[in-house]
């Protein structure tokens, strides 16, 4: 069994901020903390750079993205529709600290962000996020669409009912709060909003990625 490569974490914003050397420590700074912003780097030094750049050069950071596909795919796909919005979660761990957003899809401005949540699981923040963008399209009458990179999500959504697999339980009854508003609201409202996978493949990481890979 390989060992466990080790990982230093930098918080920028949370409870305490700086370089914390367990995962453990880290969480400890971020729960319950909104608008937390924290990343995991291989080495001490890197983490320490980080930490004194501060987050806008990390954080949803996507590096120079070359795809792998053909001209003749990458034709047949062909470009995003910017107009549109692009949602995406995290979580440390599965399940585990989980959060998730909505993002201007061309500019990358953030529409609206939840958590972080003691435990959730990504394909449950992937849910919440879909859903959180289709009442925020129509409270604000628009007609743009919505990218995710979840078939999961997508198919949950389509069927208004999460089909997750977590257990319910006091830790996680935050995340399930809004699980139940949601697909409470998938049923009492109807919507004309075209929900698209994101073609990570052609196109690289969805914009609204957190950027902690």
């Amino acid at each position: 069994m390989s060992k466990k490569k080790k990982k230093y974490y930098t918080v920028w914003k949370g409870h305490n901020t700086g370089v914390f050397e367990t995962w453990d420590d880290c969480k400890a700074q971020i729960k319950d903390y909104k608008g937390s912003q924290y990343k995991s780097f291989a080495t001490f030094d890197a983490a320490k750079k980080a930490y004194k750049e501060g987050p806008k050069d990390y954080i949803g950071k996507s590096k120079t993205f070359k795809s792998e596909l053909s001209d003749v795919q990458l034709k047949k796909i062909g470009q995003p529709n910017y107009n549109s919005i692009s949602v995406d979660a995290a979580s440390s761990g599965n399940p585990g600290i989980m959060e998730y957003r909505g993002v201007d899809t061309k500019t990358k401005k953030q529409l609206f962000i939840q958590g972080p949540f003691e435990e959730g699981t990504n394909n449950i923040g992937e849910f919440l996020a879909i859903v959180h963008g289709l009442a925020f399209l129509k409270q604000h009458n628009s007609n743009r669409i919505i990218y995710t990179d979840s078939k999961t999500a997508i198919s949950w959504v389509k069927k208004k009912n999460c089909n997750s697999k977590l257990e319910r339980n006091t830790k996680n009854k935050p995340v399930f709060d809004l699980v139940d508003r949601a697909v409470k609201w998938l049923k009492e409202n109807t919507y004309t909003t075209t929900i698209v996978k994101w073609e990570t493949k052609a196109w690289g990481e969805i914009p609204a990625d957190f950027g902690r890979k």
